[in-house]
């Protein structure tokens, strides 16, 4: 079993800054890729930012410059800072990875519980 526990989300006025923290803990072998999604009420989810192992990153067109993503594949956490904050930024904040666990022989996809964000003057 894998699980992943997020923090940090929280209301915030436009031109905040939060960050957010995502802890994987189980029978990890290994995380390919870490990222967040988001969703707004009465919107899909979508990928706001993604990182390998390798370091390597994107992130959606609506948050460059102004998001953050960065891991620890040591401590299998994953953060995003998140600055200028929007209102349209305000959205449920899922925390996503990869993983190779030592009971499954192929790489399955995790989710976090989920925090929100809201961001209102």
């Amino acid at each position: 079993q894998v699980q992943l526990v997020e923090s940090g989300g929280g209301l915030v006025q436009p031109g905040g800054s939060l960050r957010l923290s995502c802890a994987a803990s189980g029978s990890i072998v290994s995380i390919t890729v870490m990222g967040w999604f988001r969703q707004a009420p009465g919107k899909q989810r979508e990928l706001v930012a993604r990182i390998t192992a390798g370091g390597r990153t994107n992130y959606a067109d609506s948050v460059k410059g102004r998001f953050t993503i960065s891991r620890d594949n040591a401590k299998n956490t994953v953060l995003l800072q998140m600055n200028s904050l929007k209102p349209e930024d305000t959205a449920v904040y899922y925390c996503n990875a990869i993983v190779i666990a030592i009971t499954t022989p192929s790489p399955d996809n995790y989710w976090g519980q989920g925090t929100q964000v809201t961001v209102s003057s």
